[in-house]
């Protein structure tokens, strides 16, 4: 075989694998969103740990539990719940644990906000809150939803300036409404922030439901937490940019007082 035909045998090897990548993100793409168009309504039994009410009951949901979430609180425990992945499938559960970083030479554990463990989610479609004392289980979301991110009391004892402290509240960022109407529940949606107390019987919308959460900022200073927000200016629910006027919408900044964390300001 000439230079040349094994040169071009390499090219078209490459372009393959290349094509193969294309396909695998495109198919993750695909397969990481809800159809949200049964007109089925399941008023479940609350008792029950595998239904819930909605539309779209977690019991007509391949769904598993993936892992425990230690919390800093020790009466709380929470259960990440995945959609399950047909075995045969190529298609892996992405799973993040904690964010943080560990000082070099110290036991120090530093995470991106003291005092909170942060989950990302893929394929992440509710996360289960039980007590251990009352052994009692709840779901934070009464359906199956899309959930980007989760904040929650970090297990390991965390000190900001030097003193300890403790966190007794969860923060979730999830795509659960289908703003847009498509009868689907993914990353096009407005994305929502929301609080919990320590027990989930609390929950709080904390950013404008006609803006959707794009990233946060930390600042150590002040223990405040930035939420950047896109507001949906056009009203038509959907986070991609404006085709008429070729270009994104607006950008707000909200911020959250950590020692009061159920309620979120306007600042830009």
């Amino acid at each position: 075989m000439s230079f040349i035909s094994k040169l071009a045998n390499v090219a078209l090897l490459i372009l393959a694998a290349l094509v193969t990548a294309c396909t695998t993100r495109t198919s993750e793409t695909r397969e990481e969103q809800i159809r949200i168009d049964t007109a089925s309504t399941v008023e479940a039994d609350t008792s029950l740990i595998n239904t819930v009410r909605g539309g779209v009951p977690m019991s007509q949901m391949a769904t598993t539990p993936s892992f425990i979430l230690l919390t800093g609180l020790a009466q709380h425990r929470l259960v990440a719940i995945y959609k399950e992945v047909p075995p045969k499938s190529k298609e892996r559960l992405k799973e993040y644990g904690s964010y943080y970083e560990e000082e070099s030479g110290t036991d120090r554990v530093e995470h991106y906000m003291p005092g909170l463990d942060l989950l990302f989610g893929y394929n992440l479609l509710n996360v289960a809150h039980y007590d251990l004392k009352q052994e009692k289980l709840n779901y934070m979301f009464d359906r199956p939803v899309l959930i980007k991110s989760v904040y929650y009391p970090s297990f390991e004892q965390d000190s900001l300036h030097e003193k300890p402290i403790t966190r007794n509240y969860y923060f979730i960022s999830v795509y659960d409404i289908d703003t847009n109407k498509d009868n689907l529940l993914n990353y096009h949606l407005i994305r929502r922030m929301y609080y919990f107390n320590e027990s989930t019987s609390e929950k709080v919308r904390l950013i404008p439901e006609d803006h959707s959460v794009e990233r946060s900022q930390y600042d150590a200073a002040n223990d405040i937490m930035y939420v950047y927000a896109r507001y949906d200016k056009n009203h038509d629910g959907s986070t991609q940019p404006d085709q008429k006027k070729k270009g994104k919408e607006p950008l707000h900044i909200f911020w959250i007082d950590l020692k009061i964390a159920n309620v979120a300001k306007r600042l830009y």
